[in-house]
């Protein structure tokens, strides 16, 4: 599975940005799909997931309510939407894929390049 994330750039705070990830190489469904980030001298950490057929989602609590995720398999896309967003949100935003429910970075087999998400204050 190759995965492709685009969509980064700077944003004042208060705004909003939608990041895309398309899949290639494998049927999308079969795998869960995760946001992730990564902060400047901070471990990448775990912002959300969907299910592989986007019946269900799970949320970094400092994110709920804020972004939400969704998919379209036939497009072989996942988005994450990101609103009201605020300084601290500023990282490297990465997909990854896994065949198994996990918040865990370790447990993600594949990931795109990252994507690069500012918030000014």
């Amino acid at each position: 599975v190759q995965l492709q994330a685009s969509g980064g750039g700077l944003v004042q705070a208060g705004g909003s940005l939608r990041l895309s990830c398309v899949a290639s190489g494998s049927t999308s469904s079969d795998y869960y799909m995760g946001w992730f980030r990564q902060a400047p001298g901070s471990e990448r950490e775990f912002v959300g997931l969907i299910g592989g057929y986007g019946g269900f989602t799970n949320y970094k609590d400092s994110v709920k309510g804020r972004f939400t995720i969704s998919r379209d398999n036939d497009k072989n896309t996942a988005w994450l939407h990101m609103n009201s967003l605020k300084p601290e949100d500023t990282a490297v935003y990465y997909c990854a894929a896994s065949r198994t429910y996990t918040r865990l970075v370790s447990q993600y087999t594949y990931w795109g390049q990252g994507t690069q998400v500012t918030v000014s204050s």
